[in-house]
């Protein structure tokens, strides 16, 4: 019995700016900062390989003295929004009706929401009363590919039903106007905002890529390198210089020996569908993978239209690679990483 991706859909936030239209809004921000830090603040944006970045919020609301509470209720509302679009879109293109879902799991890091989005999704397209929740928080940029793994194995151990992943994040929510850290600043260059669902089948009638196989992998001894600290002013991103060193390092750990475990190689991937956490990573990836004759062409374009969007965005990558109609038997290899720290894999077959 296999597991299919029915289909992929996102849905964007109704405020964007491109990076270039960002630079006056620094030079509010920084007023009080030397020329020199200004300067090393504006470097940052422009070569952070983002052009453009959708937020729930204006960036004059981004940029102003909202406190928390202010914050994650846009947060909360955008988010219902957002989540709801995107499952709507994707039923749509899969000619599924809301009632026709078993599993709804609701992924997201950027806010806080009690009771989750789920609950507001199932009164809002009155989806069935007896679907099962998986809310999944807390996981960042790796939750998206944790959502599909969680669906994967309750839709293994159910034939015949359907699930849905929505993954609504919004880093600009999280921007704290008086921290003038690197990783304040990172963050703010490289992150934006969006949702983005998948819907899976166990459905014999269902067609589309199929999941092979999907693995976990934890780092030891690396729970402070990224993730968000709770403060009065709301959530802090924490983010270490040396993440993609650290990637780096992992990388044969991390790829050879699932594949390996499928009997697999590098060479039999056809399409790689990784999270583009920044640039950083992606040069990272690139020198890993660019002697293979490997390319993450799709992963550069979805940093450069929308910027990080946590877990939503390796959803973009996975539906660029979806609108290509990639030929049968192709496989595709997603991956994704986050707090804890730890990277998630999904093989698939076309």
């Amino acid at each position: 019995m296999s597991v299919t991706i029915k289909a992929v859909s996102k849905a964007l936030p109704e405020f964007w700016r491109s990076t270039e239209d960002i630079l006056p809004f620094l030079d509010i921000w920084l007023k009080d900062q030397d020329d020199r830090f200004i300067r090393k603040v504006k470097k940052i944006f422009e070569g952070a390989a983002v052009d453009k970045r959708y937020s729930i919020m204006s960036p004059e609301d981004v940029f102003s003295d909202l406190n928390f509470e202010e914050r994650n209720n846009i947060y909360v509302r955008e988010g219902i929004r957002l989540g709801a679009k995107c499952l709507e879109t994707a039923l749509e293109k899969a000619n599924w009706q809301a009632q026709d879902l078993d599993y709804i799991i609701t992924v997201s890091c950027t806010g806080i929401m009690i009771p989750s989005l789920d609950a507001y999704l199932i009164n809002l397209l009155k989806l069935r009363q007896d679907i099962i929740r998986l809310p999944v928080t807390e996981m960042g940029c790796a939750a998206g590919v944790s959502g599909m793994i969680y669906a994967k194995n309750f839709l293994k151990a159910n034939p015949g039903k359907r699930a849905a992943v929505i993954a609504v994040e919004s880093p600009t929510a999280t921007f704290q106007l008086n921290d003038f850290s690197m990783a304040n600043i990172v963050s703010a260059a490289i992150f934006g905002d969006g949702a983005a669902c998948v819907l899976l089948s166990s459905d014999s009638a269902d067609t589309g890529p199929e999941i092979l196989a999907e693995e976990m992998y934890h780092f030891y001894d690396a729970e402070e390198m990224m993730g968000f600290k709770l403060t009065n002013t709301g959530l802090q991103m924490v983010l270490d210089v040396a993440v993609p060193e650290t990637i780096a390092n992992h990388f044969p750990d991390i790829i050879h020996p699932f594949l390996k475990k499928n009997g697999l190689e590098i060479n039999d991937i056809d399409h790689l569908i990784f999270h583009p956490g920044g640039k950083k990573i992606i040069q990272t990836v690139e020198e890993l993978f660019g002697q293979l004759g490997k390319n993450i062409n799709d992963t550069k374009e979805v940093l450069r239209l929308y910027g990080n969007m946590s877990s939503a965005t390796v959803l973009y990558v996975l539906e660029r690679m979806m609108d290509k109609k990639p030929m049968p038997g192709e496989k595709g290899l997603m991956l994704s990483f986050g707090p804890g720290f730890s990277a998630q894999r999904i093989l698939l077959q076309w």
